[in-house]
């Protein structure tokens, strides 16, 4: 009996079909995509719009096949097309964290010195130069948006009022705002009598698109004490470690030579 590489979706329950191998030694869920066209009817329908690869539990059925169930995939040359296919149009980046920063800052006194409820000195402190290196690829960034300004205008009988709320954006230096969008709002409120005049609150909101880079950072405290002629030293050592992610071309080959490796293991 066969195992063959399949294109599936999840059954009707929203669940992986009992007929894919989900051991161990064989995948699934690999490389999921929608599988219907922007602007045409669904062909797939909620939860079953999603097709994926995965090995399935035996042969195709000659005389028909479940619903979840959506092509066959026979060579590894299909395979490879099929994964580049998805790739190129969910933009499959290879993303590798590298440590582009480190940096340690350590602190040293007398035992005694530490913990004072009104410091009176006794420690000194030394910061290293911040080592720095470049990883391979290109610097990934992240997009997003954010609410920074927010506008009410209250219009009454008896005169204007307005109440604004800025959210300023902090992004690094290597980040970039990208535009500004707004939106209005109108409320209309008309009051209990003719001599009361109508009410209008309107609310403008000011949204700002962003990217920044894929950076960020942690830190690490040691401590150490050592004890000469009853005089104990205590020594802080913080470490920084600054980490970027790089965005590398995706190795659809190497994907497809790995998926192809566990199919004929699987089968041999």
């Amino acid at each position: 009996m066969a195992q063959p590489i399949v294109k599936y979706t999840l059954n009707k329950k929203g669940q992986t079909p009992e007929w894919i191998n989900t051991s161990d030694s064989s995948f699934a869920s690999q490389h999921g995509i929608s599988g219907n066209k922007t602007g045409c009817i669904p062909k797939y329908e909620s939860p079953q719009d999603t097709i994926y690869l995965g090995i399935a539990s035996g042969d195709v059925d000659p005389d028909g096949t479940p619903d979840d169930y959506v092509g066959i995939i026979t060579t590894k040359a299909l395979l490879q097309s099929y994964i580049t296919a998805t790739g190129s149009t969910l933009q499959y980046k290879t993303t590798t964290p590298t440590v582009t920063g480190v940096q340690t800052s350590v602190t040293t006194g007398l035992s005694t010195a530490w913990g004072q409820a009104e410091y009176s000195g006794g420690l000194s402190t030394t910061t290293s130069t911040k080592y720095t290196a470049s990883g391979v690829g290109t610097v990934a960034t992240i997009s997003a948006s954010q609410v920074t300004k927010v506008v009410i205008a209250t219009d009454t009988p008896t005169g204007i009022s307005t109440a604004t709320t800025d959210t300023p954006i902090v992004i690094d230096a290597a980040s970039t705002l990208s535009g500004v969008s707004t939106s209005v709002g109108i409320v209309t409120t008309t009051g209990d009598g003719p001599e009361t005049g109508i009410t209008t609150t309107t609310t403008t909101t000011s949204t700002t698109s962003f990217t920044y880079t894929d950076v960020f950072s942690t830190s690490s405290t040691s401590t150490s004490e050592t004890t000469t002629d009853g005089v104990t030293t205590r020594t802080d050592t913080v470490t920084t470690t600054e980490t970027t992610k790089y965005e590398t071309s995706y190795d659809y080959a190497a994907e497809a030579t790995r998926l192809w490796n566990i199919y004929t293991t699987l089968n041999s």
